[in-house]
């Protein structure tokens, strides 16, 4: 019997040509993207494509993940914040690509996650492969203050605004990559870079997201300005 570790994993041979990163590309054919969906699921876990994950959530298409990875250019080390850990497929891959020798891959990687269900399913999935990130549940456009600065962070869900929270737990020199806009329709993603405290922005193409939902940002005060 074939073990999700056992189940085909990402990417496939000539896939994803705007991958370019040979290290991104090593993580998530290391990771076993299996390992982090529903039993009944895990035969379509090889689709580059979105799966759910139960409470109205999806683990997100692949290759849309590594896009965001790709961009924020990690090194082995750096202090990560993920926001919407979700399956927890994601937060896998940051902990590999940031994993420092001698040291638990994910060390260095806080997670939060709003749905007390998801991260509970996704902490035992992490767990049971040898990760050992930082995860919270709360709300994401929060952050992690007490743990700031982070010299990168994700967002893995959309907002008609940059949390302005966010941005100041951002290091100086730092990397932020989010999906952006209200409209489904109108999303894309950007990847942000704090240089001398000013918000330096890069469009790296449209996405669907499911909404960041936080109450801050029902405050105008709470959103960051390009």
């Amino acid at each position: 019997m074939k073990s999700a570790a056992d189940e085909p994993s990402f990417p496939k041979r000539d896939s994803w040509p705007e991958v370019v990163d040979p290290q991104v590309r090593a993580a998530f054919a290391a990771v076993p993207r299996a390992a982090f969906v529903a039993a009944e699921l895990r035969n379509h876990a090889a689709d580059d494509a979105p799966l759910p994950i139960g409470q109205g959530q999806t683990i997100s298409q692949p290759y849309v993940v590594a896009l965001m990875v790709q961009a924020l250019a990690l090194q082995s080390g750096e202090k990560v914040l993920e926001i919407g850990t979700g399956s927890g497929y994601e937060t896998a891959i940051l902990s590999t690509l940031t994993a420092v020798a001698g040291r638990p891959p994910g060390h260095n990687i806080y997670a939060v996650e709003r749905l007390p269900r998801l991260a509970q399913q996704a902490e035992a999935a992490l767990h049971a492969l040898g990760y050992a990130p930082h995860l919270r549940i709360g709300d994401g456009a929060a952050g992690w203050p007490e743990e700031a600065p982070f010299s990168a962070m994700i967002v893995s869900a959309a907002a008609a605004h940059v949390p302005h929270p966010l941005w100041v737990q951002l290091a100086e020199g730092g990397r932020m990559v989010l999906p952006v806009g209200a409209d489904v329709e109108n999303q894309e993603i950007w990847l942000l870079r704090k240089q001398a405290g000013a918000m330096q922005i890069k469009r790296l193409g449209g996405v669907r997201f499911v909404p960041l939902i936080s109450p801050l940002l029902d405050d105008p005060g709470n959103w960051a300005e390009g």
